[in-house]
């Protein structure tokens, strides 16, 4: 017959080693879905941007929210050299007009800036698009209710909650995908952009693009000015200036109608709109050199001309902060500047090498 003090060891042991058993599947389960979940570190590496807000320390006074048209057309580091304006572009592919909503929600979690300015190019989105371009933004975003309802917003037909709660749902048969990068990243990520800003420095001039498609109907969506007056709300509440842009690129095409609209919805708001197109030559843009994708998208000279712009104009309009004269944060700042100054050698480098960036990836992505 056994004693009193062996079942009593038995039964602490066989607690201890069910617990044991079940963290050991936890942990394998998170680092399996670690390990298959893309890590965009190399050719398409816009789904990384979203995730990276959330590891940068500093006070940003301005917010971008948009598409490729803010976060490849303006550089934060310009921004910030030249006005000493703390910036952060909270952009992402394709990112619908509910999606920026849901970030700006999601930002104010974290900080609230003197100036919103949102890119009305995705305005004319008014239904989910893809789970591709979704993935890209949503899974990036933190856990809140903002990242709920933004992905409840998005979902396609062919989507599911679960899946997003638990993406080992969803990238499970990656296996076969799996690269180097991947294991590599599994733990950390490198960054890919500087406060939101995604530099390309080589060069493509702008095309000549084909002419407009006649619509049937003009109208923007209902539901994209519906979260568009949403976001004018959310930043009066908050005590923040909404500033709607049209970046300065001409493709894809902006209608005159679409235009209109929004200029009637800013009068109506008492916003200010500006549509940068028509200002492309007090911008200082020269589009056979400023831009590396044929006119989709600003280079890094562009972006910079277009920065500098529109800093002339914030530090005109609004009593911001000159955080060069800041020391705890213009030392984080040093770092950043570090940074770009680096990736654009490097850059330049490999273009003098191979005449194209081949390892930077194509991104033939549309806003």
């Amino acid at each position: 017959m056994k004693s009193m003090k062996e079942l009593n060891k038995r039964d602490v042991l066989l607690p201890l080693c069910t617990i044991a058993g079940i963290a050991l599947t936890v942990v394998s389960l998170w680092y399996l879905q670690r390990l298959l979940v893309p890590k965009y570190q190399r050719g398409v590496v816009e789904g990384s941007m979203i995730e990276e807000y959330y590891d940068d320390e500093k006070p940003h006074e301005v917010i971008f929210l948009g598409d490729c048209e803010v976060y490849e057309n303006i550089s934060t580091v310009a921004l910030y050299r030249d006005y000493g304006i703390s910036s952060y572009i909270r952009g992402s592919a394709q990112q619908l007009t509910w999606q920026s909503y849901y970030l700006l929600e999601d930002t104010l979690r974290y900080e609230t800036p003197e100036v919103v300015v949102f890119n009305v190019l995705a305005l004319k989105y008014g239904e989910p698009q893809s789970e591709s371009y979704n993935r890209m933004t949503l899974d990036g975003m933190e856990w809140s209710m903002s990242k709920w309802n933004a992905i409840e917003a998005s979902m396609t037909e062919d989507e599911n909650m679960i899946d997003y709660i638990f993406p080992f749902l969803r990238y499970h048969s990656r296996w076969s995908e799996l690269t180097a990068a991947d294991y590599e990243h599994v733990m950390d990520k490198d960054p890919v952009t500087i406060n939101g800003y995604y530099m390309r420095t080589d060069i493509m001039p702008e095309a000549v693009f084909p002419d407009p498609t006649p619509l049937v109907d003009y109208t923007l969506p209902e539901t994209s000015m519906e979260y568009l007056e949403r976001m004018a709300e959310l930043c009066e509440q908050n005590g923040i200036e909404l500033i709607l842009i049209k970046a300065p690129t001409l493709y894809p095409y902006w209608y005159e109608q679409w235009d209109d609209q929004v200029r009637d919805f800013a009068d109506a708001h008492n916003l200010t709109y500006i549509n940068y197109i028509y200002l492309r030559d007090q911008i200082g843009l020269d589009m056979t050199v400023d831009t590396y994708d044929a006119g989709l998208h600003l280079n890094l000279t562009g972006a910079e001309k277009f920065a500098d712009f529109i800093g002339q104009y914030l530090t005109d309009s609004f009593d911001l902060t000159d955080y060069r004269e800041v020391p705890e944060v213009a030392r984080l700042w040093e770092d950043d500047i570090l940074f770009y100054d680096q990736l654009r050698d490097a850059q330049n480098a490999e273009l003098a090498q191979y005449g194209e960036l081949r390892s930077w990836g194509a991104n033939a992505i549309e806003s």
